[in-house]
């Protein structure tokens, strides 16, 4: 295409040489060439955007359409999808999220002897907190359903600890109301951990928006806040009775 173009463009500068307006119809036709090339890359990318849209594969509709509208944005390909793409670009944004979101959960399966597997589901959070003036470290949430001892939801501590023998934690869905939760720690030293009484009811919460933050009294006086973007939770990873 590109030695056609300059093949056409020199044949038409010779014949131009001496006329004033075979030289301007030798411009016209050498932009008009260059113009056809861009048209046609233009539209190569337009189909792959179209393949990305009929698949509902945002993300790769959302980046093929930004560059149709960066590199060719003079052409009619371009003016054909400018009206719709901010909608796509929307969903491609909310996709690329989703996804984020999705890799911050790890799922662990594990065997308890002959007795069935211990499920989990957890999550750090957003931030790292720090409880006790030691230094901010993340809090991890955990969903468990274990063959013995059965379903639990907790929040888990790296240093300090919980001042809850038996307390309320507040829990937020988003920019929602707060819901007050049952929770107690248990006399252990194995790790600091706080459970929330009704783990079913913070496993919806959890599913229900994008994140929950969670707040929580401490050993160390008052109460910290701690946020995890739950909203990429793969449900079908536990058990039927989390469903």
């Amino acid at each position: 295409m590109k030695r056609l173009i300059l093949l056409t463009a020199c044949t038409l500068a010779l014949a131009a040489c001496s006329n004033p307006e075979e030289e301007r119809k030798a411009q016209e036709a050498a932009a008009a060439a260059v113009q056809a090339q861009k048209e046609a890359k233009a539209e190569d990318v337009a189909k792959q955007y179209d393949m990305a849209v009929a698949a509902q594969d945002w993300e790769r509709a959302r980046l093929h359409g930004a560059s149709l509208l960066d590199q060719y944005k003079d052409t009619a390909a371009a003016e054909r999808i400018a009206a719709g793409f901010d909608e796509v670009k929307a969903k491609g944004d909310a996709a690329r999220d989703l996804r984020r979101m999705q890799a911050l959960w790890q799922y662990n399966q594990i065997p308890v002897g002959s007795k069935g597997n211990q499920v989990s589901a957890q999550i750090y959070s957003k931030e790292r907190v720090d409880v006790d003036g030691s230094g901010a470290k993340p809090v991890q949430l955990v969903f468990r359903d274990h063959p013995e001892w059965k379903r639990h939801a907790y929040l888990v501590l790296q240093a300090g600890d919980f001042r809850c023998p038996q307390c309320t934690v507040k829990v937020t869905v988003d920019d929602g109301k707060p819901v007050s939760m049952a929770a107690w720690r248990p006399k252990t030293d194995e790790a600091i951990a706080l459970f929330i009484t009704d783990q079913k009811a913070l496993w919806k919460l959890a599913r229900k928006g994008k994140s929950i933050s969670i707040e929580f009294p401490v050993k160390a006086g008052g109460t910290r806040t701690a946020v995890f973007e739950t909203g990429g939770v793969d449900a079908s990873r536990m058990p039927q009775w989390w469903q």
